[in-house]
């Protein structure tokens, strides 16, 4: 299982110290609003935030992408509302959640098809950003 501070130490090749710190403040923002929250599994939801970002970092993305991948079912499942998580962590990461997001009410026939557009529906809204 991926770790934080394994993460951050792979992100130090490539973030700043500051980037960092904003990855690791909005990991540990998601892991307050899904406190309450378990995995079928019975471990605690925040790991797979954690391995959505993990899978991110290995492509070295930005790290408002690695923001928006740790939070990027907060909205959905928390009940706390995207301007609540702008105000935290900005337009450009709440724009990426909420995009996110979004997908969540288009139904798919199998999980792979769901899993590819989910893919396709973040890099698109990835790109609207220059710096991706």
């Amino acid at each position: 299982m991926p770790t934080l501070d394994a993460m951050s130490e792979r992100l130090s090749h490539y973030l700043s110290y500051n980037q960092i710190q904003q990855v690791r403040r909005a990991y540990f923002y998601a892991e307050q609003a899904h406190i309450n929250q378990r995995r079928r599994s019975g471990e605690p939801y925040i790991i797979h935030p954690l391995a959505v970002a993990n899978i991110l970092s290995d492509m070295q993305l930005d790290h408002q992408s690695l923001m928006a991948a740790m939070l990027h079912d907060v909205i959905e499942d928390t009940g706390i509302p995207a301007n609540a998580l702008e105000a935290q962590f900005g337009k450009t990461v709440t724009e990426l959640v909420d995009g996110v997001s979004k997908l969540t009410h288009i139904h798919f026939e199998d999980k792979k098809e769901a899993q590819a557009e989910n893919f396709q529906k973040m890099v698109m809204a990835m790109s609207r950003d220059i710096r991706v």
